[in-house]
């Protein structure tokens, strides 16, 4: 059940728009969801009545519930991109929506096609293409992009370059939805024109006009007592105002300087005080993640001033360790692994004065500029005494010995120090606290999403990969005809000769081959 401080912070909460984190005992989110008056919202949670307890997924996550986090935000539009994107990122227990792949749609222009088109993706690529968005409403987002094309005459057939051809199989010409630039009958010059203006309403150039047009139309009919097309136009009206309302597109960074109970730089000056160190400008910390012993891996993430600094992150697979999990040896590597390249790639070690530490001399290059992997304040490892006396001993054998280093155990959140054997247990409601539980979070975020990576790409691969002769195409046809490999073995060669593009040689070939096969 949430702690009192929990409940005291409940009440100090803003009535607005915004997104909370519920966390539990281990300081880990395990809900993400939005409201429009937070205040209101969380009352679900911290006074419950009775017929909210009459859920029993409400009920299981409200008795789990010991700590909760929030951002403020100015609109809906807001809260469901942020809401989005956290669920994405922590992948909360008790979130059942979002966590797919997923995504808002995006709205793409072929702006380097002879003739540009809308279409709506919901992936990025580095095509040549303009992206806008994502918008979280889909609907008035597709009424919006068919107005314009009907507006503006644009063409929303797939072909890249569209010819007479294609025309003769056109029908949008005819119900004079298109320019047809097609045949000529406007200039492609014009029709950029008129494809740059449809842009420009997306990128918020000449709304307020466009929406004062549709306006003037909907009166006009309106008092020519055709009230179906008003409707239309009102409904037109309302998709573009919904489609263009401002919201902020969130970044990992840009989230914790939001207004809430995240606050990066006050959280980072009390970590400063209660490890009696430096400001810690530059964290990083390493987790470890394997399933089963099938892929072992490990992942690096940097905080700078508090914040994640996506562009630091690294990720590993683990070279030393096979068969058992074995987090410790795992852990040695990691770490071995990271800060040897530091000072491999560091020449500027070669002129370190008589006297200075690596580590000092490297702090000193960083300042200046002058080294190419810059070197942290702070490491952190997740675990306890076991992961950090290992990522100690590698550090002091490789001559880092001196850099501020230590362990944070998930299960009570206790921070380990070197040569120490008892741990500092932090308040729950601390912001060094809260700041270090982000980062492992967030270390243990990326190499998880690494780990399932590996395994998707295992599970694509076949074992009939390494048959000789197999293609693609026919390692494609078999198994939609045989569905797997069992099956494939239990056929005869003249079976699989029957597949169109397998030769009975080739039939004949396979078929010994897979009875070789273990």
């Amino acid at each position: 059940m949430a702690s009192d401080e929990a409940k005291e912070k409940w009440r100090s909460t803003p009535h607005g728009p915004g997104v909370y984190l519920m966390r539990g005992s281990g300081g880990g989110v395990i809900y993400v969801g939005k409201a429009k008056d937070l205040h209101k919202r969380l009352a679900n949670y911290f006074s419950p009545s009775r017929a909210t307890l009459e859920n029993g997924k409400t009920r299981a996550l409200i008795a789990a519930i010991e700590d909760f986090d929030y951002f403020e935000v100015r609109n809906e539009q807001e809260s469901l991109l942020l809401e989005q994107k956290l669920i994405k990122e922590y992948r909360p227990h008790y979130n059942v929506q979002l966590r797919d792949d997923k995504r808002y749609f995006l709205l793409r222009a072929t702006r380097q096609e002879p003739f540009p088109r809308f279409s709506l993706v919901r992936f990025r690529k580095e095509d040549g293409a303009r992206y806008i968005g994502p918008f979280v409403h889909s609907g008035a987002l597709k009424e919006t992009m068919e107005w314009l094309n009907r507006r503006f005459g644009l063409r929303s057939c797939n072909t890249r370059c569209p010819g007479a051809e294609d025309y003769r199989h056109c029908h949008n010409d005819i119900i004079r939805h298109c320019s047809a630039p097609c045949i000529g009958r406007i200039s492609r010059e014009e029709y950029g024109s008129r494809f740059d203006a449809a842009l420009g309403l997306f990128e918020g150039r000449g709304v307020r006009d466009h929406l004062d047009e549709l306006r003037e139309e909907m009166l006009s009919a309106s008092e020519r007592l055709d009230f179906e097309e008003a409707a239309k136009l009102r409904d037109i009206r309302e998709n573009i105002e919904k489609t263009l309302e401002p919201a902020r597109r969130f970044a990992r960074r840009s989230c914790s300087d939001l207004p809430g109970t995240v606050n990066p730089d006050a959280d980072l000056t009390e970590l400063s005080v209660v490890l009696s160190i430096p400001l810690p400008r530059v964290m990083e910390c390493f987790d470890i993640s394997n399933l089963s012993g099938s892929f072992i891996v490990a992942s690096m993430v940097r905080f700078t001033n508090g914040r994640p600094d996506t562009a630091a992150y690294r990720r590993y697979r683990i070279r030393s360790v096979e068969g058992t999990p074995n987090d410790f040896a795992s852990m040695l590597e990691v770490v071995r692994r990271r800060y040897s390249r530091i000072l491999g790639e560091s020449r500027a070690l070669y002129d370190k004065p008589e006297g200075v530490s690596s580590y000092r001399w490297l702090l000193q290059l960083r300042e200046e500029g002058r080294s190419p992997i810059t070197v942290p304040d702070l490491v952190v490892v997740d675990g306890g005494k076991g992961q950090l006396s290992m990522a100690v001993q590698v550090l002091s054998e490789i001559g880092l010995g001196d850099m501020p280093t230590i362990g944070l155990a998930k299960r009570d959140e206790e921070i380990y120090f070197p040569g120490r054997d008892t741990p500092l247990v932090l308040p729950r409601e601390s912001g060094a606290l809260r700041l270090l539980q982000r980062i492992r979070d967030e270390a243990h975020r990326f190499a998880h999403n690494y780990n399932e990576l590996l395994m998707r790409k295992r599970v694509q691969e076949s074992r009939l990969d390494a048959c000789p002769g197999m293609t693609p195409n026919r390692k494609r046809l078999l198994l939609s005809h045989f569905h797997s490999v069992a099956r494939l073995r239990a056929a005869s060669p003249e079976e699989i000769a029957t597949l169109p593009g397998i030769s009975r040689s080739w039939a004949a070939q396979l078929y010994d081959w897979l009875k070789e096969l273990n």
